[in-house]
């Protein structure tokens, strides 16, 4: 088969590809990153490269994304374009890698009333400090012929001291050296153990005292982010913090398009090794930048959506897409780390929060711990708004739940100026009379505009009357910033002199129109949860909004254009990243560990594709805010 060379720009890399692979395809062998949100299905525009050097044909799926202009000025999508030349591909600022903002903090707002309580976080509420992974300190008696026991029952028995367990496992790589240990440090040995459905598992056993090397890792495996914490085990204090982009970006920004990418053209373990680089990658900058040994490591917890937690346990997440809607497990095993790859500590382990069904994951789970809904008699609610919109409401009774598909244009996608929270893009906006003015992230030249900014954007434009309250553009309307192209009418929201691309930043009525949709899918969900529970918005004490979305939400214009109930802002509160919060407090708490089984055991799924209110809640919600105006009582844009 004939191959050809493709040099990439401007990071002036080359490989070489066999003739019929895409673009996309080269760049993920040449380690180059081009957005892609759809797994390269041709269907988000995303991956737009410019042809410098050589023969590549636009192929039909161009038209729909890439304006006359840009196609004759070389432009196609990487995802669609076969190799049928040499290339040298130039890789325009919107496509490349930017630096994210990640949130990598979160705020535990209740948590029960413990026994024995150690403080996590100045900020935080106390928590149990009794650690799935624990480094014990033992001085055992020495043998005597009246106690003459074998020297692991000796460890054991003493153990048995400290938990409430009868048996402990232990490997034979533990024994192999137990004898010379004990002896050599005069029967002073530190012992490593995990605590795992009421039994004890000795991972190692080392001579003399070492407590203080005692670290746990907590992790929010998220779709668009991968968030890693050091923790201390023994004090129960954040050592710090690291995120990036998940890599599996690159197999498509949402769980659908990456399940769809692994069960088809691609495999599972393609996907699973993507995240595990990045869970290794944040670890290893963690210990190199706070002088820790990554063997010191004995402990995670991980929590992810119900499709994060198989592609990072390397499980078929298949039938979780299809009707009915099964996933491979929901209570996942405690795992070696080492056995997925992750390199901590040889004897380290690696627990997963439990999931609830197939789209309501251990994210929103570890989300109700952080929160603490489960442990007050008030009613309240949690709505975690990305890709997807995952809601919970209940309190220390009951528990109901469901999960919307917004789609990914909370994410930028979907519109061709939209892109993910990071560096340049647009995400605050203000329109007054005629005139724009916005802020970017990282307070450069606007790149495009992220899902704050959108909603922003919204707000304004039906605020000042541009658009209807049906998302139409008022066409009648004498505004320099309303043009057609390509008999499409856009509003320019920053002028080419204001970007770093030196092109218009606009938005389209038909992107209005998705975002539209992914608004009502939200909203609809929220309503027809409260409906099923014979529960009106106002009986909820309160609404936590947690993700990093929710944390640069501007309320009054959130619930302004129909996403949020109209309800007392001050009962809207952000809780940050609380899949991160509550993975925390399970690595410090057994008992969280436990308690975060039973809330998954306990909430009801609702699943809306089979609930008829739905449908007619989501259209109704088509409308700017709502066509029921009396749920929106206090928003005129009059």
């Amino acid at each position: 088969m004939n191959t050809f060379t493709i040099k990439f720009l401007p990071e002036n890399r080359e490989i070489e590809v066999e003739a019929g692979s895409t673009i996309l395809q080269a760049s993920e062998n040449a380690g180059v990153f081009i957005n892609n949100l759809c797994g390269g299905e041709g269907l988000c525009g995303e991956c737009r490269v410019q042809i410098v050097q050589g023969n590549a044909k636009p192929d039909k799926y161009t038209l729909g994304f890439l304006s006359a202009e840009e196609i004759k000025k070389g432009y196609v999508l990487a995802c669609q374009t076969a190799v049928q030349d040499n290339l040298v591909v130039m890789i325009p600022e919107k496509s490349r890698s930017a630096p994210d903002k990640i949130l990598m903090g979160g705020t535990t707002v209740s948590y029960g009333k413990p026994e024995k309580v150690a403080l996590v976080d100045r900020n935080e509420s106390l928590v149990i400090l009794d650690p799935i992974v624990k480094k014990i300190f033992l001085k055992l008696p020495e043998p005597t012929l009246q106690d003459n026991i074998s020297d692991i029952d000796r460890v054991t028995r003493e153990l048995s001291r400290h938990y409430k367990v009868k048996h402990f496992e232990i490997s034979l790589n533990c024994l192999q050296k137990l004898a010379e240990k004990l002896r050599n440090h005069k029967w002073t040995v530190t012992v490593t153990v995990a605590l795992h459905n009421n039994s004890g598992r000795i991972l190692q056993i080392e001579g003399g005292n070492s407590t203080h090397h005692d670290l746990g890792l907590a992790i929010d495996v998220g779709t668009t982010t991968v968030v890693v914490q050091l923790v201390n085990m023994k004090t129960g204090e954040i050592i710090d913090t690291e995120g990036s982009h998940n890599l599996q970006a690159r197999y498509g920004e949402d769980v659908i398009s990456r399940m769809v990418f692994a069960c088809t053209r691609g495999s599972v373990d393609q996907v699973h090794k993507a995240v595990i680089t990045n869970i290794n990658s944040l670890s290893k900058t963690l210990c190199r930048e706070n002088h820790i040994k990554l063997k010191d490591i004995n402990s995670i917890v991980a929590a992810g959506n119900t499709t994060m937690s198989h592609f990072l346990l390397n499980l078929k997440p298949c039938s979780i897409r299809l009707e009915p809607y099964v996933p491979t497990a929901n209570v996942y095993p405690q795992v070696m780390a080492r056995d997925l790859g992750v390199k901590i500590g040889r004897h380290g382990i690696l627990e997963t929060v439990p999931s609830v069904a197939s789209y309501v994951g251990g994210d929103i789970v570890a989300g109700v711990l952080a929160c603490g809904m489960s442990e007050h008699p008030e009613v309240r609610c949690l709505i975690d708004i990305g890709t997807n919109g995952e809601i919970v409401i209940g309190n220390n009774e009951w528990l109901v739940c469901c999960s919307a598909s917004a789609g990914p244009a909370f994410e930028g996608a979907g519109a061709r100026f939209g892109m993910r929270a990071s560096q340049g893009a647009i995400e605050k906006i203000h329109i007054s009379d005629g005139k724009v003015s916005f802020e970017t992230i990282g307070k450069t030249k606007a790149r495009g505009i992220c899902g704050s900014g959108l909603i922003d954007a919204i707000y304004e434009l039906v605020r000042n009357k541009i658009i209807e309250q049906d998302g139409r553009f008022n066409l009648g309307l004498k505004d320099s910033r309303l043009i057609q192209e390509d008999g499409d009418p856009r509003y320019i929201l920053a002028y080419a002199g204001e970007t770093e691309m030196g092109e218009h930043i606009t938005i389209s009525e038909s992107e209005i129109a998705n975002l539209i949709k992914s608004k009502g899918a939200v909203f609809a969900a929220i309503k027809s949860l409260a409906d099923y529970v014979g529960l009106k918005f106002d009986q909820l004490e309160t609404i936590y909004v947690a993700g990093g979305f929710g944390s640069s939400l501007n309320i009054p214009k959130a619930i302004a254009i129909g996403l949020l109930p109209d309800i007392d802002a001050a009962k809207i509160q952000f809780i940050g990243n609380s899949s991160l919060t509550g993975a925390r407090m399970i690595l410090l708490s057994t008992a969280t560990l436990e308690k975060s089984r039973n809330i998954a055991r306990r909430m009801t799924n609702i699943e809306l594709s089979n609930y008829p209110p739905f449908m007619n809640e989501f259209i109704a919600a088509l409308f700017l805010p709502h066509t029921d105006t009396k749920l929106f009582p206090t928003v005129n844009y009059r």
